[in-house]
C-alpha cells in the first residue's frame, strides 16, 4: 500500500468516511453469513411446518384420544409378531 499525501483536512476526512463505510460494507457481510450459517444449521421450514401440524392434529379431544390409542396399537402390533 503506497503512502498517500493530503494537502487538506477535507481529503483526509473523505478518505476516513469511505474507510468508514468499507468497514460498516465488512461488518454487514459478515453479519449476513453468520446469519446464512444458522439457517442452514437449524431445521427448515419444513420440519417447523410439520411440527406445527404435529400440534394440530394432537391437540383438542381427537389428539386425547390418538395419544391414548398409539401405545395400545403399538403394543398390540409387537404382541402380534412375536406370536408368529
Amino acid at each position: 500500500m503506497a503512502i498517500q499525501k493530503y494537502s487538506s483536512y477535507k481529503q483526509i476526512e473523505e478518505d476516513l468516511e469511505i474507510l468508514k463505510l468499507e468497514r460498516e460494507i465488512y461488518y454487514q457481510k459478515t453479519f449476513l453469513s453468520i446469519d446464512k450459517t444458522k439457517e442452514s444449521i437449524l431445521p427448515s421450514k419444513s420440519v417447523s411446518f410439520l411440527g406445527n401440524l404435529y400440534d394440530k392434529v394432537f391437540s383438542g379431544t381427537y389428539g386425547t384420544v390418538l395419544k391414548i390409542l398409539i401405545p395400545y396399537l403399538i403394543n398390540w402390533y409387537i404382541n402380534k409378531k412375536r406370536d408368529d
